[in-house]
């Protein structure tokens, strides 16, 4: 059964298998300035070699901490895997806080399922498994976006309780309760 992870050396050769999916897709393009097309420009040249791979592993997990070294522009980010035992399924980011930019386009948690593992109820079940992380590290509802035109998305936020907000610059935004409805805090 998949759950969330932290980054793991242990879905290497799966994640490669992913990454080629996504960049079949045209992520890593130039223009694709998601966090998995930003990685995919910086390693897919290196990330087949294991040191490197585990120097990767090591440094999204490092990313939750707020000591660690990032772009001015970003905030601490727990990055987690979805994997099926050694399957790579995607990856999920829950950022610790918002700032201007998160609030207006990116929202605290951001998702890509690999293209061959679409359409099956990952993209819902990881959302639903970092609300209580989320909520852990004190968030009471999350910032959730997606396109305008992307409904299975929209439809993932939904059926976690996404409730909608607004649309800005293209975006949809929902924000979605980390806790349960009617649970004590």
């Amino acid at each position: 059964m998949p759950e969330l992870l932290p980054p793991t050396v242990a879905v290497h050769r799966s994640f490669l298998a992913g990454m080629t999916e996504f960049q079949a897709e045209g992520r890593g393009a130039a223009d694709d300035q998601s966090m998995i097309g930003a990685e995919i420009r910086a390693y897919r040249d290196s990330w087949h070699n294991p040191e490197v791979f585990a120097e990767y592993t090591a440094w999204l997990r490092a990313q939750a901490l707020e000591e660690s070294p990032r772009p001015p522009t970003h905030v601490p980010s727990t990055t987690l895997w979805w994997v099926d035992g050694d399957a790579y399924l995607g990856r999920l980011a829950i950022r610790h806080r918002l700032n201007d930019s998160l609030r207006e386009l990116g929202g605290h948690i951001g998702y890509d399922v690999r293209p061959s593992a679409r359409l099956r109820g990952h993209a819902t079940a990881m959302l639903a498994a970092a609300l209580p992380i989320a909520e852990a590290l004190g968030i009471d509802s999350v910032l959730v976006t997606c396109d305008v035109d992307n409904v299975g998305s929209r439809r993932v936020i939904e059926s976690n309780g996404g409730v909608f907000d607004d649309e800005r610059s293209g975006k949809l935004r929902f924000w979605v309760p980390t806790a349960p409805v009617g649970s004590a805090r």
